[in-house]
């Protein structure tokens, strides 16, 4: 048997692996023990409550810089956040002109496509 630590979208699991002769059949998967979560400070937001125009993630990654403010006004096509993906560095921009409500992620933050990162008015 082997042991291998594995790190999946920020989460570790502990992976035990049989070597043998293969009999044909898939061998039982081997119980994974995440470890445990670390929560983060809350990103800040608007005190006014979120926005109804929701920015969201077009990809999985992570934040990777924060280009817009609370408050900001924006114009449709301007960066309010960049995220990493497989070594590359990718625009999240509004979707159409107005003000940043909230900004609901912070540099650092693991995130799924489709993820909220901020909102606008």
């Amino acid at each position: 048997m082997k042991n291998y630590t594995i790190t999946v979208n920020g989460n570790v699991y502990d992976v035990v692996v049989e070597e043998g002769a293969s009999t044909g059949a898939p061998a039982p998967a081997a119980p994974r023990a995440a470890a445990p979560a670390v929560p983060k400070a809350p990103a800040p937001k608007a005190a006014g409550g979120a926005g109804s125009v929701k920015v969201e993630a077009g990809a999985a990654g992570k934040v990777f810089k924060i280009e817009a403010k609370v408050g900001q006004a924006v114009k449709t096509g301007d960066p309010v956040v960049i995220i990493e993906a497989m070594k590359m560095e990718i625009p999240v921009v509004a979707p159409k002109d107005g003000t940043v409500a909230s900004i609901d992620v912070a540099v650092g933050d693991s995130i799924e496509a489709g993820a909220v990162l901020a909102t606008m008015n």
